[in-house]
């Protein structure tokens, strides 16, 4: 393996523990839940859904893109060097 190989291999593990992270602090879709415990939403819990969830989101997007990106080079660095 190269130099870049490990490299790449590197930002792998981190890519894939960052995007196991991010998707642990995503909150469940529980929108039917509220009525059955006679709970309602407030209005912090709707633009908490907005703002955290919303950049968790768009972030686990991203490093999802970061990550193909990551394993299609890796794949193209072992073609080459073979």
């Amino acid at each position: 393996m190269t130099v870049w190989g490990y490299i790449l291999g590197a930002l792998l593990i981190v890519a894939a523990l960052i995007m196991i992270i991010v998707i642990i602090l995503q909150e469940g879709n529980q929108q039917g839940l509220g009525v059955v415990s006679g709970g309602a939403d407030t209005f912090f819990a709707k633009n908490k859904a907005r703002s955290i969830d919303a950049m968790l989101a768009k972030a686990t997007k991203w490093i999802a893109v970061g990550f193909v990106v990551i394993v299609l080079a890796l794949n193209v660095l072992a073609y080459f060097a073979a």
